[in-house]
């Protein structure tokens, strides 16, 4: 379907399915860190779990407390494979680093979606 460039912020290579979303999301209170749901009331992703998913959102708010809860995610093996942002904050960018999460940002995350089949390579996606 077609590549695109971003900019590194966690190296590495992952396949996997997209889960979208438009909207900021937080990992501590918003995310489930026992299950991997999206817990936030009225957020477009509530009840659905972004366990082993692709996740491309816009970027991340709320406590730095959602670095670790990433961590902690990565750790109960309820965390995303891969993270795509337009543009990253510090609050996810140190979850991702710390919990070794491929991640990249610097995306239009408006060229995917849920479903689509994503391949993230160092700076590069593929989108099938």
């Amino acid at each position: 379907m077609g590549q695109l460039k971003g900019r590194i912020i966690y190296k590495g290579k992952v396949e996997g399915e997209a889960l979208v979303t438009s909207m900021p999301i937080s990992f501590y209170g918003g995310v489930d860190p026992n299950t991997g749901t999206v817990i936030e009331k009225g957020h477009e992703l509530e009840g659905v779990s972004i366990k082993d998913k692709i996740l491309v959102f816009p970027q991340g708010k709320g406590s730095t407390v959602g670095s670790y809860t990433l961590y902690r995610m990565k750790r109960n093996n309820t965390a995303p494979i891969g993270m795509i942002n337009k543009e990253t904050e510090t609050i996810v960018a140190v979850g991702a680093i710390i919990s070794e999460i491929p991640f990249i940002d610097k995306i239009d995350v408006s060229k995917i979606k849920t479903g689509n089949r994503i391949l993230i390579e160092n700076n590069n996606i593929d989108i099938f």
